[in-house]
C-alpha cells in the first residue's frame, strides 16, 4: 500500500492519508469514527480482561492471567499510594483504568503502518487511524475529564466557600483578588492542556516516524522500524504511566484541605 500512495499522491499524499481521519458530521458535531472505535474497542477488551481474571481468581496456584493482572494492580496501587494523600475508593479504579487504556491505545502504533487501513480499503473504506491518542479530541476528552473530577472533589471537599477563597486569596490574599484568579485560572487550566498535549504530541510524533519509515525501500524498513519498535514500547508506556500518575496528583492537590 504505501509503494501505491507513494506513485499516486507521492510522499506527502502518502503521510497526509494516514493522518486523516474515518469522520462524519460537520463543523463541531465532526465525530471521528476510527477515535471512537478503536477507543471503545481497547476499553471493552480492558474490561473483558479484567472481568475474566477476577472470575477466575483462585487463593491456591494462579495462573498467567492472574498473575499479570495482580501485578500491574500492584504497581498502579503502589503509585496511587505514593501519590494520593486523601481517602477515595474512586481513585485507585480510576488509575488502573487510566494506565491500562491509554497503553492498549498507544500500543496500536506497533502494528504496521498499512495493515489495518489496507484491511479497510478492502471493504471501501478511504480513511483510517488506528491510534486513539494520536487524535487530539481523544486526548483533550481524557483530559477535559480529569479536569471535571478535579474541580469536582476540590469543591467536595474544602465546600463552596473554601474552594472559592482558593481561588480568590491565594496566593497574594484579599488585596489582590484579581491577579489572584488569574494565576489560578492560569494554574488549573494548564492541567488538562498539558496533559492532553503532552501524551497527544509524543504519540503523534511517534506515529510520524513510523509513517516515514514506511515510504522507504523496503530493504531499509526493518533495519529501522524494529529498533524504532523497541524504543517506543519504552515511550508508549511511559506516556501512559505519565498520563495515570499527573491524574493521580491532581486529584491529591484537590483533595488537600488547607
Amino acid at each position: 500500500m504505501a509503494s501505491a500512495e507513494h506513485e499516486t499522491g507521492g510522499a506527502t499524499g502518502y503521510i497526509v492519508h494516514h493522518l486523516t481521519d474515518l469522520k462524519i458530521g460537520e463543523g463541531f458535531w465532526t465525530f471521528n469514527l476510527d477515535t471512537l472505535f478503536f477507543a471503545g474497542l481497547l476499553g471493552f477488551i480492558f474490561v473483558l480482561v479484567f472481568k475474566k481474571a477476577a472470575e477466575s481468581a483462585t487463593s491456591g496456584v494462579p495462573g498467567p492471567l492472574q498473575n499479570f493482572v495482580e501485578m500491574i494492580v500492584e504497581f498502579v496501587d503502589t503509585q496511587v499510594k505514593d501519590s494520593f494523600h486523601g481517602r477515595s475508593a474512586l481513585i485507585a479504579p480510576l488509575a488502573l483504568t487510566i494506565f491500562c487504556w491509554v497503553f492498549l491505545m498507544n500500543a496500536m502504533d506497533l502494528l504496521p503502518v498499512d495493515l489495518l487501513p489496507g484491511i479497510a480499503s478492502l471493504f471501501g473504506i478511504k480513511y483510517l487511524r488506528v491510534v486513539p491518542s494520536t487524535d487530539l479530541n481523544e486526548t483533550f476528552a481524557m483530559s477535559i475529564s480529569v479536569f471535571g473530577l478535579i474541580i469536582f472533589y476540590s469543591i467536595k471537599v474544602k465546600g463552596p466557600i473554601g474552594f472559592a477563597k482558593e481561588m480568590l486569596l491565594t496566593p497574594f490574599g484579599p488585596w489582590m483578588i484579581p491577579f489572584n484568579l488569574l494565576l489560578k485560572l492560569v494554574e488549573e487550566l494548564a492541567k488538562p492542556i498539558s496533559l492532553g498535549l503532552r501524551l497527544f504530541g509524543n504519540m503523534y510524533a511517534g506515529e510520524l516516524i513510523f509513517i516515514l519509515i514506511a515510504l522507504l525501500p523496503w530493504w531499509v524498513q526493518p533495519a529501522l522500524s524494529f529498533p524504532w519498535a523497541v524504543f517506543h514500547i519504552l515511550i508508549i508506556t511511559l506516556q501512559a504511566f505519565i498520563f495515570m500518575v499527573l491524574t493521580v496528583v491532581y486529584l491529591s492537590l484537590a483533595h488537600e484541605d488547607h
